[in-house]
């Protein structure tokens, strides 16, 4: 008989499990606080590698309705230094490995197949009690329990199934993103749509960048990243969009106007999002019943990979209960000395770079790199 499986959280990471799990015929109930799918924004576009995020996809067996999400175009890349000089201008001639979704889509694509019932929505975790032989007790925000023999927790950052494995808990990196949307952009915003481009834009300085997305719709996504103690963002009233806006944009001084009024022009207030991380290389003692994924695992900076290391997590779990379906225990030391590998031994950056720019690697690419050593040396 297949175990039960409960999953807190209903993110990419934890759809992928559940997902995985339903093809090989396991009960599973995904449990998530959002009271509905369209309770809030999913986020911007996430690039889907072919070295692990397509890897779970296809695991899920999903890579047909996968492709019909893809944004054509969109792996087109511009680099740019701040006076506005053009490094790299790179078409997207699609033969890239790192096709771009919307998040909102690809979150979807997962949830559309999935049995009916199998998100219990509206379920927001305050606690987990370990029972004893692998049972583990969850108290929801609304009074209500359920005990499960099998317990993951795909539930983010300030992960409430954590504290059950590992007393690790999330510090400040040291950097936060700053995001503004502009709309319509190619009519409204006709300068801003032509630095970017078709696809995604680097603007690359020691310590800042600034970054956008063309999304779909004709949506440019700015992502502004500073290095700074979170006193100085706490500084910055966002409640007053146009002066914050204002007081980031004037950490760029002396930058292409065109840049800056990526900041400036937005048809959104700045939405500041401070980094946090677990400690690089954290591992756990085998804990009988449970296991984590995703961020709720192995929280970093956001680097391109978070997603794709969140499915990628969700797809070997469920299959290697799949291959141990009399032996959860063996099922979760699998997956977690495999969890624990791949996050030890980041992506090449030789290999990383030559799936992002081919032959063509500009030297200001390698100094954004060498700075983000420096920073998390």
């Amino acid at each position: 008989m297949r175990t039960p499986v409960t999953i807190i959280g209903a993110g990419l990471g934890g759809l992928t499990l559940a997902r995985v799990l339903s093809l090989h015929g396991f009960p599973v109930t995904v449990h998530e606080a959002e009271p509905s799918p369209g309770a809030r924004s999913q986020g911007g576009m996430l690039d889907i590698h072919d070295y692990n995020g397509q890897l779970a996809v296809e695991a899920a067996g999903l890579m047909d309705e996968f492709r019909s999400l893809v944004l054509e175009g969109r792996q087109a890349m511009r680099v740019l230094q701040p006076d506005g000089t053009v490094v790299l201008d790179k078409a997207d001639d699609g033969t890239g490995g790192r096709p771009e979704v919307q998040r909102g889509d690809l979150r979807r694509m997962l949830l559309d197949a999935l049995p009916a019932g199998t998100v219990r929505w509206g379920h927001k975790v305050s606690g987990v009690r370990a029972l004893g032989e692998g049972r583990h007790e969850v108290s929801f925000a609304d009074g209500g329990t359920v005990v499960t023999d099998l317990l993951v927790g795909a539930d983010g950052a300030w992960s409430r199934v954590r504290p059950v494995v590992t007393d690790a808990v999330p510090e400040y990196a040291g950097t936060a993103s700053i995001e503004v949307y502009l709309f319509d952009a190619d009519t409204r915003h006709p300068v801003q749509a032509k630095v970017v481009g078709g696809g995604t834009l680097m603007v690359l300085a020691s310590g800042k960048h600034i970054g956008a997305h063309r999304e779909s719709g004709g949506t440019l996504h700015t992502y502004v990243e500073l290095t700074k103690p979170l006193e100085w963002y706490e500084s910055i009233d966002f409640a007053d969009p146009a002066a914050a806006a204002e007081r980031i944009a004037g950490e760029f001084e002396g930058w292409a106007p065109e840049l800056t009024a990526l900041i400036t022009d937005g048809d959104t207030g700045p939405v500041l999002r401070p980094h946090y991380a677990l400690p690089t290389q954290l591992r756990w003692d085998r804990v009988p019943g449970v296991t984590l994924i995703g961020d709720a695992a192995h929280l970093s900076p956001p680097d391109g990979e978070g997603a794709n290391l969140a499915m990628l997590d969700g797809a070997d779990l469920g299959k290697a209960l799949a291959a141990h379906p009399g032996d959860v225990e063996a099922a979760l030391a699998e997956h977690e000395q495999s969890m624990f590998t791949r996050k030890e031994t980041p992506v090449d950056e030789d290999f990383l770079l030559e799936s992002l720019f081919g032959d063509n690697v500009p030297e200001g690419v390698l100094d954004l790199l060498a700075t983000r050593n420096e920073r998390t040396a």
